[in-house]
């Protein structure tokens, strides 16, 4: 088994109004049950909007920390839900449903580096 990140991309500007979310995410509360029934549902959270990020990178023997997101652009990482299953064709599966219910949102999929049943190389 692998693990997958589906990450989902959303325009920046302010968030959809409760009454046009709402049905929303009832559909993703049903997928994501869905998922944990099937045993591959590992992990999924929103994210804060990019305002709120605080980025810290290491260089020239300092430690820089800075507000505000990495990238600047027109769309930012909104959420993303973690997966465990056999193959790529699984997690684009997942990723179409999940796709269905978020439109007119991108998921983008990504294969995680270690399979969970190898030891990290942070360890």
């Amino acid at each position: 088994m692998n693990q997958y990140l589906l990450s989902i991309y959303q325009p920046d500007g302010p968030p959809p109004s409760e009454e046009f979310l709402e049905p929303i995410m009832r559909e993703l509360r049903s997928l994501n049950a869905e998922m944990k029934t099937a045993g591959v549902w590992v992990f999924a959270a929103g994210l804060h909007p990019p305002e709120t990020a605080t980025v810290v990178k290491a260089g020239g023997g300092d430690v820089l920390v800075t507000d505000g997101p990495f990238t600047e652009g027109k769309e930012h990482l909104g959420g993303f839900t973690v997966i465990e299953v056999e193959d790529l064709d699984a997690a684009l599966g997942w990723a179409r449903r999940l796709a269905q219910v978020l439109s007119p949102l991108s998921i983008e999929v990504r294969p995680s580096v270690l399979s969970p049943d190898e030891p990290s190389c942070h360890a």
